[in-house]
């Protein structure tokens, strides 16, 4: 597992700052231990949970962002759609995303070299109106995002050691 510290009194601050806050200074610390973002270099150094969590994160940026189609579009969809990231989540207690993963996989299986080709940003625009079958997947996303990061946030707190190392 990479090394991901964090001092004691920074942590204690995020923590009685709010769970987002919280679950943010882990993602931010787990990043910047990385080099900014999961790749496939720095995916075997980390542990299962360390790569669950920057993929939530990743998710809920993307999704939030743009929705599904610009979370495939970028390049997502192989990591989240082709390994077990929503097993992983419904190990932490997320059915609901698990299962919205399994009904985007589908979608995302059945429309991914559409969305995933290169095309000028007007293209991609365009895409949002002939791929209006990810709009309830975004809907739910949205609409769950706060509780589930919430979810997140309570895991992570509950298996600290597993995430990060806490420095006095």
């Amino acid at each position: 597992m990479i090394e991901v510290k964090i001092n004691d009194n920074e942590l204690s601050q995020a923590a009685s700052a709010g769970a987002d806050t919280f679950l943010q200074l882990i993602i931010d610390k787990t990043r910047a231990a990385i080099g900014g973002e999961l790749t496939a270099e720095n995916m075997p150094l980390m542990s299962s949970k360390q790569i669950t969590l920057i993929g939530y994160a990743t998710l809920r940026e993307e999704v939030m962002d743009g929705g599904f189609v610009q979370l495939i579009h970028n390049g997502y969809g192989p990591f989240f759609f082709h390994n077990p990231f929503d097993a992983a989540v419904r190990d932490w207690g997320l059915l609901e995303l698990c299962r919205l993963m399994r009904r985007a996989k589908k979608q995302y299986l059945r429309h991914r070299e559409v969305i995933e080709k290169e095309m000028t940003d007007e293209e991609f625009m365009a895409l949002y109106e002939t791929m209006q079958v990810f709009d309830d997947f975004d809907d739910d996303f949205v609409t769950n995002e706060e509780q589930w990061t919430d979810t997140v946030a309570h895991f992570v707190d509950e298996h600290l050691e597993e995430f990060i190392t806490i420095e006095g």
